[in-house]
């Protein structure tokens, strides 16, 4: 959600900066999830935005874009109503801790960042000089969202953290995948 206000800001050459035109524009987007069997499809107002909001301008946008409390009362107040009959499955940096913090599960994904870097360049195909300037936004975003006043970036007390620096892709969801199960089986 954030990611797609970001994109209607850069749409609109919105300041990332400026929290009330922010807010405004957070108010009257139609920023709609779509759940599909590959991720959520993703629609702002009306348009599927799905792949470009995991590009890298709106990426850098969208931790910019979150740092400003009123526009994360209005998407956590958002989430919440989307999650308010349970049943859900919601990641984000602030989901455990302000979005859900009753929630039956939280997991903390974490990996060191050198290893973070190297995927998300893999991720890309990036490499060269651009390499060096995106993981250079990879550590600026990871501060920035870890010393933000409002909710910053941090596992729940209660979180199971899975440091996923030295598991596939395949082992973390098998991680997630018990853990699951085991909460499944204590109900």
């Amino acid at each position: 959600m954030y990611r797609a206000l970001a994109l209607k800001a850069i749409e609109w050459d919105t300041s990332f900066e400026d929290e009330a035109a922010l807010r405004k524009m957070a108010e009257s987007a139609r920023i709609v999830l779509e759940p599909t069997l590959g991720g959520n499809r993703v629609l702002l107002d009306g348009k599927d935005v799905s792949s470009r909001i995991r590009e890298q301008d709106v990426t850098e946008a969208a931790s910019r874009v979150s740092v400003h409390p009123r526009v994360r009362e209005w998407m956590v107040a958002r989430q919440q109503d989307m999650g308010k009959d349970g049943g859900v499955v919601m990641e984000g940096r602030d989901i455990g801790t302000k979005v859900f913090p009753a929630a039956d599960l939280k997991i903390f994904l974490d990996a060191d960042p050198v290893v973070r870097e190297q995927r998300r360049l893999d991720q890309h195909r990036i490499r060269g000089a651009s390499a060096e300037s995106m993981a250079a936004q990879l550590r600026e975003r990871d501060q920035r969202d870890r010393t933000r006043a409002v909710s910053p970036l941090a596992p729940a007390p209660d979180a199971v953290v899975i440091d996923s620096t030295k598991l596939s892709e395949d082992e973390v969801l098998h991680k997630i995948e018990e853990l699951v199960q085991a909460k499944l089986v204590a109900k």
